[in-house]
């Protein structure tokens, strides 16, 4: 005989529901409402339809270029970031130990970097990279004799915001990847050793495929943190030199904050929110198929 279902927990949850609808739809409703209007200052608001929404979307405009340009340099970024801390989180866990002392060790120095602010990440870079205080800068222009100024050069400055955030943010892939390797049971690597599978095979066959939910997880939230990166490439580069490193969140708040366009600014806060909840629907839906073509383990 099935039990009854018992619906009073919902109770529970109707504190953090409500706090959700209040932290979280009420902005967003006020967001809409300034996206479908003009302002010409003292409070005093005209109603704009979708004006803003199309001009944005216009690459031909001021505001769709400026827009268009930003989501490629946030796209760019993005993809950058998944190529290097991907593959280098998954390396750096296969050669984390697996037993002793030394697996402690090795998990706490890993979380340091996950446990710095982000203004502080990019405050230490800002010194970290410049060339004449700063020991990265420095090294690379004098010894190396390479021209190197992250506030001057375009290349330097997409140099310097790639390899903080890969400082910063590798660990993260890392301590996934060891946590789903340590959950592979033991009968899966003695088969293997029975079979006189090599190493290569043993990652391809196994490893690599029970890290798949893993690091789906991992990439989402790779890719959800470096679409939205504000502070630390503002911190060290401001988005320059010029706009080079002027990516959208950025750009959003030059024009919310610096020009004061609320509409415009409003309207490209929620372009930027749709992208990422398709983004993120994408890869629930990626998730859901794996656990649906994953065999039944007996």
């Amino acid at each position: 005989m099935d039990k009854p279902i018992r619906h009073s927990a919902w109770f529970f949850v109707l504190p953090a529901f409500a706090l959700v609808v209040f932290n979280a739809v009420v902005p967003m409703m006020t967001v809409v409402n300034y996206s479908v209007q003009d302002t010409f200052g003292n409070n005093q608001f005209f109603w704009n339809g979708i004006g803003w929404y199309q001009e944005l979307l216009d690459p031909a405009t001021d505001l769709g270029g400026r827009f268009w340009d930003s989501l490629g340099r946030n796209l760019l970024f993005s993809a950058i970031i998944l190529a290097i801390e991907v593959p280098l989180g998954v390396a750096v866990a296969m050669c984390l130990p697996r037993k002793g002392w030394t697996v402690a060790l090795c998990l706490v120095l890993m979380a340091l970097p996950l446990l710095v602010p982000w203004n502080v990440v990019g405050t230490i870079w800002q010194i970290f990279a410049r060339e004449d205080i700063g020991l990265l800068g420095w090294f690379v222009n004098h010894v190396l004799g390479i021209e190197y100024n992250y506030t001057a050069g375009v290349l330097s400055a997409w140099i310097t915001i790639v390899v903080m955030d890969v400082w910063h943010w590798t660990s993260l892939i890392a301590l996934l990847a060891y946590a789903g390797l340590k959950s592979i049971p033991d009968a899966y690597y003695q088969a293997a050793r029975i079979d006189g599978a090599s190493r290569l095979a043993v990652f391809t066959a196994i490893q690599l495929p029970k890290l798949r939910r893993v690091l789906v997880i991992g990439v989402l939230l790779r890719f959800m943190d470096s679409f939205m990166i504000y502070t630390e490439p503002f911190v060290v580069t401001g988005g320059g030199p010029g706009n080079s490193t002027t990516v959208l969140s950025i750009d959003l708040v030059k024009i919310a904050l610096g020009q004061f366009d609320l509409g415009k600014a409003a309207a490209m806060s929620i372009v930027y929110n749709l992208i990422v909840l398709v983004v993120c629907w994408v890869f629930y839906t990626v998730m859901t198929q794996l656990d649906a073509d994953r065999p039944q383990e007996g």
